[in-house]
This record gives structure tokens, C-alpha cells and sequence, in this order.
């Protein structure tokens, strides 16, 4: 099976990532609640991914030899939703209708018993990247050639439990397995610099043995470059992101972590985002 159905140039993709971001931050006004600074900023992740990368089918959600996807900081669902409507795993009305909502298909965080396309339920943080070890060694077992990728936040990397996945991953060979860090600079309570400074991460993820690209996370090109790059280790792309990127009062304003506009915010955004 191909791994999409129709071709798009980094153009279109450029395009596509804007589009997004305007049903994002749609979704988020009309529910009055959900995260749009994370979402934001990991938009053209989720675009390399799913529109030239991975092998999925929606039309078979659950199709065995699919790659597999983890969104490991499942607050930022406003964009995976996004995604997974436009490329057809269920009607896109849902974004305005049911996120948020009680009993819906699309909760605050990703529900892999309830959301078409989701592989794994996610929120909270730290425990994505070990399940998207378990299923690269699964796969492996196997015998199958499907790969698995995982997006972390660079707050998220705060967590214990992500660093006993990194050591794991390694000492498995998970070749199969690429991670993709949201490096936005900014979580709940915070600069990530003063809440707990992570850096310098390359030299961190290299030591733990895995291959490091680091790239302009806005750059779909540069991402795709990174995504195809041959490894007989376990990869991770270091995204560095803008939070809230695509709306100026938004970008790298704390408020907008977990915080909706108001009407008038959310009129200003959508014309930015035109």
C-alpha cells in the first residue's frame, strides 16, 4: 500500500500546515477549553508525517501493517484531531461538534478505544515514549516492517520514565523507532530553562546512543530530510518550535498553553491565519 494516496509538495504542505492551524484554533474556541500553544507549534510534524511519511489507511484504522503514531503529549490532541479528520478517518464535523464534549469520539486527550486512527490513548505525560518502544520491539518480534514515531514535548522530557524509554530503545536496537521533540521552549509553569533545563539535549540523546538531527521544526522540508535519514539506531529529531506559532499574540505567551480567546482573539487569529 502506498503511503498516501495523492502527492503533495512542500508548497502544498506549507498550505496545509496553515489550513490546520486555522481548524485548531477553531475547535478550541468553539469548545472553549483545549491546549493551542503545543498544538501549534507541532503542526508541521504532524504534516511531514501523515501526508508524506507514514503508511495509513483510513479507511482501515486498524490495518496490521500501518505505522504506528504517538502522541506522547496528548494535551496537544486539537491538532492530531485536525489532521486525522482531513485525512478521512472520520467526518470532520466532529471538530466543531464533539471535541471536548462528554461521551464524543474526540476527548481533551487522545482515547485509541474511541478516535479513529489513534493507536495509543495518551495525556499523561512521560509513559507515550515506552509504549512506542513496545511497539517498535513488537514489530520486530514480528517480523513486520512497520515503523513507529512518537512526538514528545521538550517539557515532557522533565519526565523519568522518558529516559528509562531512550536507554531501552537503545539496548533493544529499535531502528524502527523514530521520536520527534517539540522543542518549544515553554510548558504549564513555565520556560522550560527555569521549570528544569534539558539542554543540551543532542549531546544527551547521543550519549543515550541514538541518532540526532536537529532542525527548524517549522521547516517541512528540513523534517522529511531529517525523517529519511538511514539509521541502524533509534532516531530523534530535535524540532526546535515556536509555541503558538502562526498567531503573533499567541507565540511564546504562556497564556495560551491551556488558555482559549476570547471572541475578539479568536477573530484577530483567524485573519492572521487567512
Amino acid at each position: 500500500m502506498s503511503v498516501n494516496s495523492e502527492y503533495f509538495t512542500v508548497p502544498e504542505l506549507e498550505a496545509k500546515a496553515k489550513e490546520l492551524r486555522r481548524t485548531v484554533v477553531n475547535m478550541v474556541y468553539q469548545a472553549k477549553s483545549g491546549h493551542l500553544g503545543g498544538s501549534l507549534s507541532m503542526v508541521e510534524m504532524l504534516v511531514a508525517l501523515y501526508y508524506r511519511q507514514m503508511r495509513v489507511d483510513p479507511k482501515n484504522p486498524k490495518w496490521e501493517d500501518r505505522d504506528r503514531f504517538v502522541l506522547s503529549k496528548g494535551h496537544t490532541a486539537p491538532a492530531y484531531y485536525a489532521v486525522l479528520a482531513d485525512k478521512g478517518f472520520f467526518d470532520r464535523s466532529a471538530l466543531l461538534t464533539q471535541y471536548r464534549q462528554l461521551n464524543s469520539i474526540l476527548q481533551g486527550h487522545p482515547d485509541c478505544k474511541k478516535t479513529p486512527g489513534v493507536d495509543m490513548s495518551s495525556g499523561s505525560l512521560g509513559i507515550g515514549l515506552s509504549t512506542a518502544c513496545g511497539m517498535a520491539l513488537g514489530a520486530k518480534r514480528l517480523g513486520k516492517n512497520f515503523r513507529v514515531y512518537c512526538i514528545v514535548g521538550d517539557g515532557e522530557l522533565n519526565e523519568g520514565e522518558i529516559w528509562e524509554a531512550i536507554m531501552f530503545a537503545h539496548f533493544h536496537r529499535l531502528d524502527n523507532l523514530t521520536v520527534l521533540v517539540d522543542k518549544n521552549k515553554m510548558q504549564n509553569d513555565g520556560l522550560t530553562s527555569e521549570v528544569m533545563d534539558m539542554d543540551e539535549l543532542d549531546d544527551k540523546w547521543r550519549s543515550f546512543g541514538w541518532s540526532v538531527y536537529h532542525v527548524d521544526g517549522h521547516n517541512i522540508q528540513d523534517i522529511l530530510t531529517a525523517l529519511n535519514q538511514p539509521s541502524d539506531q533509534p532516531k530523534v529529531i530535535i524540532c526546535d518550535t515556536i509555541k503558538g506559532k502562526g498567531v503573533s499574540f499567541m507565540e511564546m505567551n504562556i497564556k495560551f498553553h491551556g488558555g482559549c480567546p476570547t471572541k475578539e482573539e479568536y477573530e484577530q487569529a483567524m485573519k492572521e491565519l487567512a
